[in-house]
């Protein structure tokens, strides 16, 4: 009997046992990536949507660099992408505190997993309120869900070309694109802060301390990480390109 058990443990422990299986995974982190690769499928989805009908448009379309040349409260215009780069950033970063919360929770500090946690919600708040801001200036101007600018100012968001009909309606296919899939991702980035802040309530009352492991932080960490890198399309397709 003790030899059929040897033997056994030797065919595990051979180069050709396989190691380690793949789908040897906590539960819970399974289930986040299976949402999350659920999301993803509906993010793209718009974005293919949008860049069909940009590419429908032949050229007459709103240009980045006249439509998103403010800066709110500051500059009318004169400053393309400047605004969004500032929020582009504010994103990445609050996405470098949560890289550091989740190692500080593998180390089961709790002091500096606090200390980031806070460091990512303040860094969301932030993006939510560059984008409230970015909201109302795009309304000031005439963007909305159903409305565009009046005809004697839509001309200055375009390049040349296209009659004012053909503008009329790429604008307004324009506006309605952007306010939902900057809406989409905004309300994720809204759930994510939600998320965050009850995530930082439990670690001050030493709840993923007396578990003895801070895995929740790198659950919520895997949400937040994808809302940045949704950020990096939605920002190429509507800013860039």
């Amino acid at each position: 009997m003790s030899t059929a058990v040897s033997q056994i443990d030797e065919v595990k422990t051979t180069p050709w046992s396989g190691g380690r299986s793949p789908f040897n995974v906590e539960y819970g982190k399974l289930m986040m990536w299976f949402f999350l690769l659920s999301d993803a499928f509906t993010f793209s989805s718009l974005l293919i949507s949008y860049g069909s009908l940009r590419f429908a448009a032949n050229g007459v379309w709103p240009a980045a660099d006249k439509v998103f040349q403010s800066v709110p409260g500051l500059l009318e215009s004169g400053a393309p992408l400047v605004f969004v780069g500032l929020m582009t950033f504010i994103l990445i970063m609050s996405s470098v505190t949560m890289v550091l919360a989740v190692e500080a929770g593998h180390r089961n500090d709790k002091k500096q997993v606090t200390y980031w946690m806070i460091a990512t919600v303040i860094g969301g708040l932030m993006f939510l309120g560059c984008q409230a801001l970015e909201w109302h200036h795009l309304y000031s101007e005439g963007f909305w869900w159903g409305s565009t600018p009046a005809v004697d100012e839509l001309g200055k968001f375009f390049r040349e070309g296209g009659t004012e009909a053909v503008r009329h309606m790429t604008a307004q296919e324009f506006a309605n694109l952007f306010f939902t899939i900057t809406g989409f991702h905004g309300f994720h980035v809204f759930t994510g802060v939600i998320i965050n802040i009850i995530i930082t309530i439990n670690v001050l009352l030493g709840t993923y301390e007396k578990r003895g492991s801070y895995l929740m932080v790198e659950k919520v960490g895997l949400y937040w990480h994808f809302v940045d890198l949704v950020w990096v399309f939605v920002f190429t397709f509507f800013y860039l390109v």
